[in-house]
């Protein structure tokens, strides 16, 4: 599976285990919803949940 990364506010990176569109969609959908509403992933390489808020996304590329 191809990995995507999140560039954050704080300039920190997450390496992602999903597709760039799959990625897009939740974060999309996560904006879209309720104040306070995560978009939840796995890390790429250990598989641990990362949930992130949408609003603190400053970028979103395919990963290495």
């Amino acid at each position: 599976m191809t990995g995507t990364r999140l560039l954050l506010v704080t300039g920190d990176e997450l390496e992602i285990d999903a597709p760039l569109d799959k990625v897009v969609k939740e974060l999309e959908d996560a904006a879209r919803s309720t104040a306070g509403t995560l978009a939840r992933f796995a890390q790429a390489g250990t598989e641990e949940p990362v949930a992130v808020n949408a609003a603190h996304v400053v970028a979103v590329r395919p990963g290495s």
